[in-house]
């Protein structure tokens, strides 16, 4: 069973910037990252796929970046210029995502 470990998540200012790392434990070609906020259903925030193609929630559209190092089985999520209503939980995953495989996630909180 593919393990997911999220990480970087934290209280930040509106306006400000993090970054969050997900060490997956085997190579995993197309990747994700969602998010779920309380009372909402969880969301796909932004892709990777194998070819190097990004894709993201028009409500991150040039705020938030997506990466990955190969070599460490991990990816990243650069979000910058954070919002109130950006708040959620914070998980990656396959896409689509492997049920059995959802880790704790990372919280982010961005409140003045």
């Amino acid at each position: 069973q593919v393990q997911l470990v999220e990480s970087g998540g934290g209280l930040v200012q509106p306006g400000g910037s993090l970054t969050l790392s997900c060490v997956v434990s085997e190579r995993i070609f197309s990747m994700g990252w969602f998010r779920q906020a309380p009372g909402n259903q969880r969301e796909l925030v932004a892709t990777f796929s194998s070819r190097g193609t990004t894709t993201y929630a028009d409500s991150v559209k040039g705020r938030f970046t997506i990466s990955r190092d190969n070599a460490k089985n991990t990816v990243y999520l650069q979000m910058n210029n954070l919002k109130p209503e950006d708040t959620a939980l914070y998980y990656c995953n396959a896409v689509p995502p492997l049920v059995h495989s959802w880790g704790r996630g990372t919280q982010v909180t961005v409140s003045s």
